[in-house]
């Protein structure tokens, strides 16, 4: 039998966030996963996520997001890899957005000049764009397209024969955490378990108070190639109303302008990656891009499936939902993380030291707002 102080179940972004951070620490960590970096079913997968300094969800997370860029600004050092591709985020919204309202308030907040832009202007500035002029518009410095194929590659080639490609079944014990996989028993002090949309089936307990959906994603051939580059067109983000909000990327691969909505799809299980992305799936991208960029908008070129891991709304203090569990499982050795929904794979070396910390210094605490304290069920 292996021991090792600290073992990461999971190895996506987070999860290697996590175990990079142990093991720059010099703990005794190792990290399991069935799924290599790159495969289509990690949900950590792909070749982009977005990264923003300013953010409308929670009031708390520009600190967040400043942990985080001072951690792959790190990797990126280590490693001499461009990880984060600057590019302007703009955020726009029908008269009164409350998602516009709040990413403007976060960058006022940290003593920035005001973001605010008549949409007028942002149609010149990116003319690929055909804002409403009474639309209600941010542009932020400080975001950047983050290239996940890239740091998920070079976390996992830093953590080397620390890192195996198997599934570990844990089993909890009074004397430690013990995985089994197909060639191996380890027996760790504590266990993080980084799983994605697969931790409520290896954790049922923590089942109740989340949700996956399916997510469609597509790549877009653009009408005016020449206005989507990444020189000419920032990341996007659109609320064209209530639960209908619509994001994407420059096309930086040359493979076409990626879009999705980030409205919630249906409920799905863990395995349900197939089929593909339908044309159906993608009218409502498609439909918004024709109206609001339509040098973007065009046929239908690539797709493909994400999952969001969602939180339900919490009963014991403010919180609609959507938020991150990061946090120690009552009455074990384990550690839970479920920083997903669409909007966690910004913050991994940032989340990742949290992880890394709960499993190795007891009298560490992360904010309220991320413990499972805020459910009735684990009060």
């Amino acid at each position: 039998m292996r021991t090792c102080d600290v073992a990461v179940v999971g190895l996506g972004l987070m999860g290697s966030a996590a175990l990079d951070a142990l093991l720059n620490d010099g703990v005794d960590a190792l990290g399991f996963d069935p799924v290599g970096p790159g495969d289509s079913r990690g949900s950590s997968h792909g070749s982009c996520r977005v990264f923003r300094r300013f953010n409308f969800e929670n009031d708390n997370y520009t600190d967040l997001s400043d942990a985080a860029l001072a951690g792959w600004m790190r990797l990126e050092a280590d490693s001499g890899e461009n990880i984060l591709m600057p590019t302007p985020v703009l955020e726009a919204g029908r008269p009164g957005s409350a998602m516009v309202a709040a990413s403007r308030a976060a960058a006022i907040a940290r003593g920035l000049a005001d973001p605010a832009w008549p949409a007028a202007a942002a149609n010149r500035e990116f003319p690929a764009f055909a804002l409403p002029p009474d639309w209600d518009v941010v542009v932020q410095d400080g975001g950047a397209i983050l290239k996940a194929d890239v740091a998920l590659r070079v976390m996992r080639s830093r953590a080397g024969k620390r890192a195996f490609q198997e599934t570990a079944r844990v089993d909890c014990r009074p004397d430690g955490v013990l995985l089994h996989t197909k060639t191996q028993v380890v027996l760790a002090q504590r266990a993080i378990l980084a799983l994605g949309p697969w931790l409520g089936r290896a954790l049922p307990g923590i089942a109740s108070v989340l949700e996956v959906t399916r997510q469609a994603v597509g790549w877009f051939r653009p009408a005016r190639p020449e206005a989507v580059l990444p020189d000419h067109f920032p990341i996007f983000i659109l609320e064209r109303g209530p639960d209908d909000v619509v994001y994407g990327f420059p096309d930086f691969e040359q493979r076409g302008v990626k879009a999705a909505s980030h409205n919630h799809g249906p409920k799905v299980d863990a395995d349900d990656w197939d089929p593909p992305a339908t044309d159906a799936e993608l009218l409502p991208v498609g439909t918004a891009l024709a109206e609001l960029v339509p040098g973007a908008a065009g046929p239908i070129v690539d797709r493909d499936i994400c999952l969001y891991t969602n939180t339900l709304p919490a009963d014991r203090r403010p919180d609609k939902g959507e938020e991150f569990i990061i946090d120690r499982w009552p009455n074990s050795r384990l550690i839970v993380a479920s920083p997903c929904s669409g909007h966690g794979a910004k913050f991994a070396p940032a989340i990742g030291e949290k992880l890394a910390r709960l499993a190795v210094d007891s009298t560490y605490e992360v904010e309220p707002f991320f413990q499972l304290s805020r459910y009735s069920a684990f009060a």
